[in-house]
């Protein structure tokens, strides 16, 4: 018999056929095609809904695989959560998240899923919506500067976690108290950022595609302005900011392409000096490897585009004393491009590939003859225009 579980917006079977669609911050399992390194461990990695992920011990070695439903340790009673990596690269995630277990202690596997685990689930994952809007209401009559962004419950129905968002520090000791009173259950209050919140939701980003963090983004890495600096983007709030409000993590994606390439330009801070002005820097276009310079420090006044090589080449004569006339290079030293391109079509004809025509004795004879007659000296007879003769 195969039963479904929907967690985390993905619908998976207990048994038979499985769905490996990938989910939200799920890590690539470069080795899944490596049965060996299965097993080298007997950690595992399990996601419950959303973003949340832990890592639990098959101390009993019960054969997992990636995509089975299994009950875990949790304080108190059990969670339910998919199995979403196996074998060696869990010690490597392990790793990456600091997570020593000679240090902590990691909680156990107790058994995949069975029909009655399955179905206290589903009935606890039916109130997370009615328990969201409640403890809104709540926390609103408290008056506290907070908003409850999601709530989860545990795979018994025991406990929920509420995600709220908070600027500031929040103190929501009787918040907790009115909701246990209330649900019946033990509260567990977990603060994240604007850019989980976001990923938690899900939604199109201005490029057209499902937002980065709600697809594929395995961890969140700060972004700053100085990032946008270095790609000479617009400093406008209204652009650079996400769904979340908070500067988008696209641009972290081409920033160190655009810093290798800076490393061969010269200081944008250094002025060129001609014989009649004085000229500063005001864009830079680094896949043309192009300079721009104004002869104004404040806004655009005669543009000139340089290549890196002229700009170099002049600030090199400014070090000695000297100052060109112009910016830019004169036509005598400048070289022509060489073109690499060449029309191979018109190097031979297009009828090379036709079947000539095979002539005959007689009309190479004919020909002949014509060649003979062509090389004969043509006379001019002159007209007598004498009318007297």
């Amino acid at each position: 018999m195969d039963y479904k579980l929907d967690i985390g917006g993905c619908q998976m079977n207990i048994k038979g056929c499985r769905n490996n669609t990938q989910k939200k911050l799920a890590a690539f399992d470069w080795l899944c095609d490596l049965p060996e390194t299965i097993s080298d461990t007997d950690f595992v990695e399990v996601q419950f809904k959303n973003t949340r992920k832990a890592y639990y011990l098959n101390s009993t070695k019960i054969p997992l695989e990636k995509g089975d439903i299994v009950a875990v340790e949790s304080s108190p009673g059990h969670d339910i959560g998919e199995v979403s990596l196996v074998g060696r690269l869990v010690l490597h995630q392990m790793k990456k998240n600091n997570l020593n277990p000679e240090k902590i202690e990691i909680k156990r596997v107790y058994r995949k899923a069975r029909q009655t685990d399955i179905e206290k689930y589903e009935e606890a994952k039916a109130r997370e919506q009615e328990t969201m809007i409640r403890s809104r209401q709540i926390a609103e009559r408290l008056n506290l500067n907070m908003k409850i962004g999601d709530v989860e419950y545990q795979g018994d129905g025991n406990k929920a976690i509420f995600y709220y968002i908070a600027d500031d520090r929040v103190d929501f000791r009787e918040l907790i108290k009115i909701l246990a009173e209330t649900f019946k259950i033990r509260i567990e209050m977990r603060q994240i950022g604007a850019r989980q919140e976001a990923g938690r939701i899900g939604g199109i980003g201005p490029c057209g595609r499902e937002l980065c963090c709600s697809s594929w983004m395995t961890n969140f890495v700060s972004v700053s302005t100085t990032a946008a600096r270095y790609q000479d983007i617009s400093l406008n709030p209204q652009k650079l900011a996400g769904q979340c409000a908070k500067l988008k993590c696209c641009m972290n994606y081409e920033v160190d392409a655009y810093m290798d390439e800076l490393k061969d330009f010269p200081s944008k801070e250094i002025q060129l000096e001609t014989k009649d002005a004085t000229y500063y820097h005001f864009k830079t276009d680094v896949f043309k490897r192009q300079m721009s310079y104004s002869s104004s420090p404040n806004f655009a006044a005669n543009i000139t585009i340089l290549s890196v090589e002229r700009v170099k080449e002049i600030i090199a004569m400014n070090k000695t004393g000297q100052k060109p006339e112009t910016l830019e290079a004169s036509k005598t030293t400048e070289k022509k491009p060489v073109s690499d391109f060449h029309n191979v079509v018109g190097q031979d004809s297009l009828t090379r590939f036709d079947k000539k025509k095979k002539t005959t004795n007689n009309e190479n004879k004919n020909r002949h003859k014509n060649k003979k007659n062509d090389n004969r000296p043509i006379i001019l007879k002159k007209k007598n225009t004498d009318n007297n003769e």
